[in-house]
């Protein structure tokens, strides 16, 4: 898939992989956030880069009980070096916010709290609902 899949819809793109501690915390965060904004305006999009065991990840979703998140990998991470390139990722986790257009509004490197009040203030914002 590709990110125009999206396109119309504010996007947070994080990128994630088991061998990534703080990639594991944060996932429960991302999962909250999509089940409290998630919708026709915005989408979480998770994309694990782990490029050995496919089921790995898909455990460790179940495992912590990951369930509003769609399951996206790239075993390839492909797109974690395509970012690096053009100096979007530094480290894991990644993360972009993007607009409805494709346009970035921000990026973050490592871990954030995204179920927290200010990260859903953050999203309002960039869904004009402040």
């Amino acid at each position: 898939m590709a990110l125009d899949h999206w396109r119309g819809r504010t996007v947070l793109l994080n990128l994630w992989a088991t061998w990534c501690v703080p990639c594991r915390k944060e996932m429960p965060t991302l999962d909250a956030l999509q089940g409290r904004l998630g919708g026709p305006d915005f989408q979480v999009v998770t994309v694990n880069i782990d490029t050995r065991d496919p089921d790995k990840p898909k455990a460790f979703l179940k495992q912590i009980g990951v369930s509003k998140l769609a399951y996206y990998a790239d075993p390839s991470a492909q797109v974690f070096q395509d970012l690096k390139e053009i100096g979007r990722a530094f480290g894991m986790p990644t993360t972009l916010l993007v607009d409805p257009h494709g346009c970035e509004i921000g990026s973050i490197a490592g871990p954030a709290q995204w179920a927290s009040d200010d990260a859903v203030k953050l999203i309002e914002a960039a869904l004009g609902k402040t």
